[in-house]
């Protein structure tokens, strides 16, 4: 047999003969991929640093906006007036009526709707506190109806509590503000809020056509000045037809709530209705609080328990329906969201600005929606086990496998 002998490349970036047993050339240079390998954990740890950065800021915020609720709460809601009313706002310049007019009727047309729909509310709610006590009295009276019946569980506690040798500790009353202390106290710092959310919602509206030509404009890549297009009508035209939608989906759930007060004999069947429009845009807390006052007034106003949870039981039947059939029907699945999210953003944005940012919570969770659907979803999970942290590998220029 023939000795065999290596062939050596005299530059030293050749290829070497085939070993035994493989066929084919030797592997070329492993730089590039090395390259490329270095390059994928370097952006691997970019990322981690952003997802980490962004998990302290989300933590941090809500200490943030709850301290500055005073300067961040009007922005926010101007933000929300300005994408929900700036449809309006353009549908009024075509008509021909100059930008400044646009934007104020625009304005001055949510506000007339906000003043009639409170005015309709809080009118008959003023009067009828002076049935307040009569109506307690008659709760009263129901439960200790009740209470007799279960009268042994009270005899059996107070047995155990004597063979253990308890007693009864004292109870510690502490004084506090009243409720209109309360109301004196907060009512100039909610007049500056609102007085700064309309003003300020007034001049977003009004610089919105320059607005959108900055944007557009001032890119130097074209694709981006798209994008921004895009984001910006997306985003628009996503909150704006949701809040429209469900306000006139709200509106009828009003109408039917007052016929049915009417017709079940409660006092202020406006008044009723109003409330049930307006508590409707709390997602499952408002309809539980119409709920809970719907029981509460029919019990405090009806001769048997029975009789006054009639009221409760319709509205039940109603939001049911409404709920899991009408919404859904006209919705569709272009604004569905997941209920966890949607519980989550009551949750966060209750905790920092209150009522109102329950109010505020679905259409900002609208917004970042839009926004995120525009720019990529983050891949969390993936990212934990190795994956790109967006679907998009900007390495490979293409969807990730």
């Amino acid at each position: 047999m023939s000795p065999q002998f290596d062939i050596e490349d005299p530059a030293g970036a050749g290829t070497s003969a085939a070993e035994p047993g493989t066929t084919g050339p030797a592997p070329s240079n492993p730089r590039p991929r090395r390259a490329i390998t270095f390059a994928r954990a370097e952006l691997r740890l970019i990322s981690a640093l952003v997802l980490l950065l962004s998990i302290g800021l989300f933590l941090a915020l809500p200490f943030v906006l709850s301290i500055g609720s005073v300067v961040f709460l009007p922005i926010v809601a101007a933000i929300i007036l300005t994408v929900v009313l700036s449809p309006l706002a353009d549908r009024l310049a075509l008509l021909g009526l100059p930008n400044f007019l646009a934007s104020f009727a625009a304005l001055i047309v949510f506000i007339g709707v906000l003043s009639l729909a409170l005015t309709a509310v809080l009118r008959p709610a003023v009067t009828m506190l002076d049935d307040v006590p009569a109506m307690i009295e008659r709760i009263g009276q129901h439960f200790s109806h009740f209470q007799g019946s279960v009268a042994w569980i009270s005899r059996l506690n107070e047995q155990v509590t004597r063979l253990m040798g308890g007693r009864a500790s004292p109870e510690v009353v502490l004084a506090g503000p009243t409720v209109f202390e309360q109301l004196a106290l907060a009512t100039p710092s909610v007049l500056l809020e609102v007085l700064l959310t309309f003003l300020m919602a007034f001049f977003m509206i009004e610089a919105r056509v320059r607005l959108r030509r900055r944007l557009l404009l001032d890119r130097q890549d074209f694709g981006a000045s798209v994008k921004a297009a895009r984001v910006i009508r997306a985003v628009q035209d996503r909150v704006a037809a949701y809040i429209l939608t469900v306000g006139l989906i709200n509106l009828c759930v009003g109408v039917i709530v007052s016929f049915g007060a009417w017709a079940l004999g409660l006092g202020a069947p406006i008044m009723w209705g109003g409330l049930a429009a307006l508590l409707n845009f709390l997602p499952y807390l408002g309809p539980l609080t119409m709920l809970g006052l719907l029981a509460l007034f029919g019990l405090g106003t009806a001769d048997a328990p029975l009789v006054g949870m009639i009221p409760a039981a319709a509205y039940f039947g109603l939001h049911t329906v409404e709920s899991n059939i009408v919404t859904p029907a006209i919705l569709g699945a272009r604004f569905t969201m997941n209920p966890v999210l949607i519980l989550f953003a009551l949750s966060y944005f209750s905790w920092i600005w209150g009522v109102t940012g329950a109010l505020l919570s679905v259409p900002i969770l609208l917004t970042l929606t839009a926004l995120v659907d525009h720019l990529g979803r983050p891949n969390f999970i993936g990212f934990i086990f190795g994956e790109p942290l967006f679907p998009i590998d900007p390495l490979e220029g293409g969807e990730s496998q």
